[in-house]
């Protein structure tokens, strides 16, 4: 149990340093209700659940009711986002799981143009700076996941080290325990020996004496004869 968990703990803290990750912003098509639509990607190396509900949460936060979830297509109508345009924009979002992550793209209808990076580069610049702020806040909570998660690991095999130490103990107290109960039988078998051959001696003597009731009968029986022939002989 104990290397497990270290191996646990081992796996958090490489995890921690590959998770130094990128998150690069491409431009790339994607086709929304049967239309192509040219959008920004930003590509996370993350769990998609995790990504999908942050990224949901943080439009949701910020707009209300004018975030609309058509299975999983989300739409914002009118909205103005500071850190890209100071005028309403329309955007419509979607998130992807992929082999090695999660994307998060958008398409941002500017008004009077679509994002795009050779049309309109200052707002390329500053919906990629947004993405990737998005995913530098997702790798930091992650980062953030993954050290709880590696301090309850450490804290789990420190516990499972004095677990350890604390058997060792017992077990030891139990072979002390052991030899103690050995040193009592051994004694008690000794004295269960002496008792033995008191037995005996007491067997020995009780043979003695029944050889001598024995002698006393025959005796006895001589003395009764003796006087029973004096009897016959009285005149």
């Amino acid at each position: 149990m104990k290397r497990s968990l270290l191996l646990v703990l081992i796996i958090c803290l490489a995890t921690l340093g590959v998770y130094a990750q990128k998150s690069p912003v491409d431009e790339t098509d994607m086709s929304i209700n049967n239309i192509p639509r040219k959008g920004q990607r930003v590509s996370m190396q993350l769990d998609n659940r995790r990504v999908e509900a942050a990224w949901l949460k943080q439009l949701s936060d910020k707009y209300g009711s004018k975030l609309k979830n058509n299975k999983g297509v989300l739409t914002l109508d009118g909205v103005v986002i500071e850190e890209i345009a100071p005028t309403p924009i329309r955007v419509i979002s979607k998130v992807d799981a992929t082999p090695t992550g999660t994307t998060v793209w958008w398409s941002i209808d500017l008004g009077n143009a679509y994002l795009a990076k050779d049309a309109t580069p200052v707002q390329w610049k500053s919906a990629e700076k947004y993405l990737k702020d998005f995913a530098r806040m997702m790798y930091r909570e992650d980062l953030v996941i993954q050290i709880a998660e590696a301090e309850r690991a450490l804290v789990a095999s420190q516990n499972n080290h004095v677990a350890v130490i604390e058997k060792a103990n017992t077990i030891k107290k139990d072979i002390e325990k052991n030899k103690l109960r050995k040193v009592e039988i051994q004694q008690m078998l000794a004295a269960n020996a002496a008792e033995l051959q008191q037995f005996n001696n007491l067997i020995d003597a009780n043979l003695k004496e029944q050889e001598a009731a024995r002698g006393d009968i025959v005796n006895m029986r001589v003395a009764l004869e003796a006087v029973k022939d004096r009897m016959t002989k009285i005149e």
